[in-house]
């Protein structure tokens, strides 16, 4: 009797392998991303309104357009993880389509948005704005690249069945904890970098 109690226990107190690494992993991104913003908000101090000349030039709308794609995108992965919560399959199948599409969307437009910006003259060393900015942005799109990857995978997983074994669907979680990180990230740096001229 005392042996069954003990399963319970552990099984009610067991978490999914993995997460304690996942959140780990979260930890020391949000301490990269947080040493490059504290840095850029320090020297934009100390440039006394001197970047903001420069900062002029980004446009908020394109900003704009893009943190609405990229918070749509999140709601969507968490409709993902409910859906493979209540075993709905075809509904987690388009919710993670859905999330990779708006993540490609999101990077199109944000090619565009350099595409433009060089066109105009404005490089990476064209200024310390522009160094912060490219690489701030660019970062930040590496991370979104490597959530739609790995989403991309948990859809192709998904459409061939092999998600719903029980050992996979603490993936979708994880996927969903990097995403919003993703998304985090970009509602600090939307203000930071299109909105403080």
């Amino acid at each position: 009797m005392s042996g069954a109690s003990t399963v319970t226990e552990y099984q009610a107190t067991h978490t999914v392998p993995g997460r304690m690494g996942v959140w780990w992993f979260l930890a020391s991104e949000i301490m990269v991303f947080g040493g490059f913003l504290a840095v850029y908000i320090l020297y934009r101090m100390a440039s006394h309104g001197a970047w903001a000349a420069m900062a002029e030039h980004v446009s908020a709308p394109i900003g704009t357009f893009n943190t609405v794609v990229l918070l749509t995108s999140s709601l969507t992965m968490v409709k993902a993880f409910e859906a493979v919560d209540k075993d709905a399959r075809d509904k987690a199948r388009n919710y993670l389509l859905i999330t990779v599409l708006l993540g490609v969307a999101f990077l199109c437009v944000k090619g565009f948005e350099y595409s433009h910006e060089i066109s105009m003259g404005f490089t990476p060393l064209s200024g310390s704005f522009w160094s912060f900015y490219y690489v701030l942005t660019g970062l930040h799109g590496l991370h979104v690249l490597a959530g739609i990857i790995a989403n991309f995978c948990l859809y192709i997983m998904a459409v061939r069945g092999t998600l719903w074994s029980k050992n996979c669907q603490g993936r979708v979680e994880f996927a969903g904890l990097y995403w919003h990180l993703v998304d985090v990230i970009w509602i600090f740096l939307f203000p930071l970098l299109y909105l403080s001229y």
